[in-house]
């Protein structure tokens, strides 16, 4: 993914349908503008800087993955870093090199907070990326002024740029958002059924698709359609 030595052996990989294409968002939603606004940066046109928010499942993941395919596909060099992930390594040594790549794609950005050497490193770098010119897209949970920062410095890095919540999507977006990904599966699943779904398991997004997924491999193998009763037996509900 980048040329930056130290990432070599972290094994941080992006998911293939990790894509824009992937993320559903309805024409004109708030999250469609999320996804216009990423678009943008990648192409050079948008901001140097984002900052991402949103609750768990809101796709915030995906979203980064997503940008970090599409500046691949645009050939820039660029670092995707799941920050819970890499908190036992040291910031210095981890980050150094990043202000060379195009783009930097940062995950969980929580995981950082009230950490002095890993706040202060990630200020180092949004000022290199700055002065480079480099672009940087980053992700929390929480709006970067409830963002638990101790360093008053990268605080105010936080600020700069754009800032965009991406919304969590309503059951029956979830229950449309089901369907399309069966459909790209060459899998039919109706309204009735999808809904069931949703109604009946947790509405993360990201769990969601793995049952599809399980789902996708049982129907393939017994070759039953995705009925009701067929959902029932092989969730276990």
């Amino acid at each position: 993914m980048s040329s930056v030595p130290q990432q070599l052996s972290l094994g941080v990989s992006l998911k293939d349908d990790a894509t824009f294409d992937n993320f559903y968002a309805p024409e004109g939603s708030a999250n469609a503008q999320v996804i216009a606004a990423l678009n943008q940066q990648v192409e050079g046109t948008g901001e140097q800087f984002i900052y991402l928010w949103g609750g768990a499942g809101a796709g915030l993941t995906h979203l980064l993955q997503a940008s970090c395919h599409y500046a691949e596909s645009r050939n820039l060099s660029v670092q995707y870093l799941p920050l819970r992930d890499v908190m036992g390594f040291a910031p210095e040594a981890l980050l150094d090199g990043m202000d060379q790549l195009s783009m930097v794609c940062l995950d969980g950005l929580d995981a950082i907070a009230g950490q002095a050497s890993w706040e202060r490193a990630l200020f180092n770098l949004y000022n290199s990326l700055r002065d480079s010119g480099r672009l940087l897209l980053v992700a929390a949970t929480g709006n970067p002024r409830s963002l638990p920062v101790e360093l008053p410095d990268l605080r105010s890095r936080l600020m700069w740029g754009s800032t965009f919540q991406v919304h969590s999507l309503s059951d029956e977006d979830k229950v449309r958002a089901l369907r399309v990904r069966a459909r790209e599966r060459g899998l039919e699943l109706n309204e009735e059924v999808a809904t069931f779904i949703v109604q009946r398991v947790p509405r993360d997004m990201n769990q969601l698709f793995c049952y599809l997924h399980r789902l996708d491999h049982a129907s393939l193998a017994e070759q039953r359609k995705l009925t009701i009763p067929f959902v029932k037996k092989v969730l276990g509900l």
